[in-house]
Parts: C-alpha cells; sequence; structure tokens
C-alpha cells in the first residue's frame, strides 16, 4: 500500500464551479482544491474538464461521502470501483473518507449518521478500511464526525476509536476543527481534552467549516452544514491544534450557501495566517 506524500502544509478551498473563472484570474490564490468524489464519477462533461484545468495547476485532495465507512453491509463494490477510477484518473496526493454511515441495503441516505462505538464496530470499520485501501493501492485519512446523538452502547470513547483504527489498518486522520466544536458543544465536552486525547501522529489534513445554530427552549443545538462563516471558536481551536500537531494542510469547506470568491478568500486569509504562524514556530523550535 502507498503512503503518498503530504499535501502542502497551505490551506486549500472546496472547489466550485462557480469560482472557475476567478481562479484563472488569481492563480496560486489557494495552496490546493478538494472536491467530493461522487461529482466526479460520471464519464466526462464540463465539471471534468473544469476539474483537469485545476488539476494542472495545483494540487488536489479527493473527499469522498458515499462509502459508507460504518456500515453494517460490505463496502459497496461499484461504489468503490467508480472511486477507484476518480483516483487513477486524477491522482489526487490524498483521498478521505468519514467515519459514518450512509446507506443499509438499497437505502441511500443524505446523510453521513452515526453508530455505536463498540469492539464490534471498530472490528467492523477496520475491515471497511483495509478493504478500501487495498483496492485504491494508498492510504487513505478518515475523518472525526460531527454527531447530534450518543449511543448508550457505546463503550470506546471516539479519540480511542480513531486511534485504534489508524494503529490498525494504518489509515490516516482527517481532524475536522469545526466537527470537533460541533460535538463538543452538542454533548457538553470539552473541545480542547477531544484535542489533547486525538492521536496527533495520525493526523494527515485539517478541515474548517462553518455551523448552523438552532435554539429552542433555552438549548443550543449547532449543526454541521458548511453553509455559514467560521465561527471565531473554530478558529481558536484550530490555533490550538496547529500548536499540538504542527501545520498541515487545512481545508476550508463551504458546501452550501456558497458566497463570491472573495468572500471564501477572506477566510483563507484568517487561516493562513494562523498556519504561517505555526510554521515560524516550527521553524523556529528546529533551530533551537
Amino acid at each position: 500500500m502507498d503512503h503518498a506524500p503530504s499535501l502542502p502544509p497551505a490551506v486549500g478551498v472546496g472547489f466550485r464551479p462557480q469560482h472557475f473563472s476567478a481562479i484563472l484570474e488569481r492563480p496560486g490564490s489557494v495552496g490546493f482544491f478538494e472536491v467530493h468524489a461522487e461529482n466526479y464519477m460520471g464519464a466526462g462533461g464540463p465539471p471534468h474538464a473544469m476539474l483537469e484545468k485545476i488539476r494542472r495547476d495545483y494540487p488536489l485532495s479527493v473527499h469522498g461521502v458515499g462509502l459508507s465507512i460504518g456500515g453494517r453491509d460490505p463496502i459497496d463494490a461499484a461504489h468503490l470501483a467508480r472511486l477507484k477510477a476518480v483516483d487513477e484518473r486524477y491522482q489526487p496526493t490524498l483521498v478521505s473518507e468519514h467515519l459514518a454511515w450512509s446507506s443499509h441495503g438499497v437505502n441511500f441516505y443524505n446523510d453521513l449518521l452515526p453508530m455505536p462505538l463498540t469492539a464490534e464496530t471498530l472490528a467492523r470499520v477496520v475491515g471497511h478500511v483495509d478493504c478500501v485501501q487495498a483496492t485504491l493501492q494508498r492510504q487513505i485519512l478518515i475523518e472525526n464526525p460531527a454527531t447530534y446523538l450518543l449511543f448508550g452502547s457505546s463503550t470506546i470513547p471516539e479519540t480511542e476509536f480513531l486511534a485504534e483504527l489508524s494503529r490498525r489498518t494504518g489509515c490516516g486522520l482527517l481532524l475536522d476543527i469545526n466537527n470537533i466544536y460541533v460535538s463538543a458543544t452538542n454533548h457538553g465536552f470539552d473541545p480542547y481534552a477531544y484535542l489533547d486525547d486525538f492521536a496527533v501522529n495520525a493526523v494527515g489534513e485539517f478541515h474548517l467549516g462553518g455551523h448552523h445554530v438552532e435554539e429552542s427552549n433555552g438549548e443550543r443545538l449547532l449543526i454541521d452544514t458548511h453553509g455559514e462563516a467560521i465561527a471565531d471558536a473554530v478558529f481558536a481551536l484550530y490555533e490550538k491544534a496547529l500548536q499540538r500537531i504542527g501545520p498541515k494542510p487545512t481545508l476550508i469547506e463551504r458546501d452550501n450557501d456558497v458566497p463570491a470568491w472573495e468572500e471564501l478568500a477572506s477566510e483563507v486569509a484568517t487561516a493562513d495566517a494562523l498556519l504561517s504562524a505555526a510554521k515560524s514556530n516550527s521553524r523556529a523550535e528546529r533551530a533551537a
């Protein structure tokens, strides 16, 4: 199994066709682009033409949302074959998926759903990750989820579950900072303690995104929407993650209510300032 070289420790964004012209007019304005694999599983058309141009000029990361890594069923062979075709066509530097499930039998859901974190679940997810990595012949990254409920049957803390998954399969981990903050707020735990417990040596990429706040009867529920600006509290947690883990490629996700390129570039600049400071600190520590 190949361990693909890391993306540069730079700030990237999810590629959206409406930004294509602005990207061409401002070369080098971001460090890399990320796309959802499922959007490029067709044979051709304008989306592929755009992405082929982007791929010539920028590093690329592919993020899957449909493998149902945490599902009870075996990995869907047809879907995995389509993912492999995207991987071979674009040769992305990183491929990632979610610790979640989204299908059962013939039913497919437009959500990333949670599962109980148990020894049985861990063994099943290990098998699924092994299957995917063996088929792709490369390491993948698995992302920590945003959750809205907890299972009484769970016996393994999420950070321990992900660390053991990485140890058994050799997969890397994608640390979504917004997901930590969303889950911590929803369930009442300390996001900084979660970060302290995370398997930092396995982290290959950060994600940053926005969330929606629902308030009812004095209670708050955060929903991971990728449709709002990144909250200050998420940027603060990202800064702490950089101090603990070091500089890593950082992806800003905006999948809903996608803003103009200039607005997105402002968030890129905020993240880049934090990442650049972490790079400077890392160089100073090595020189000391």
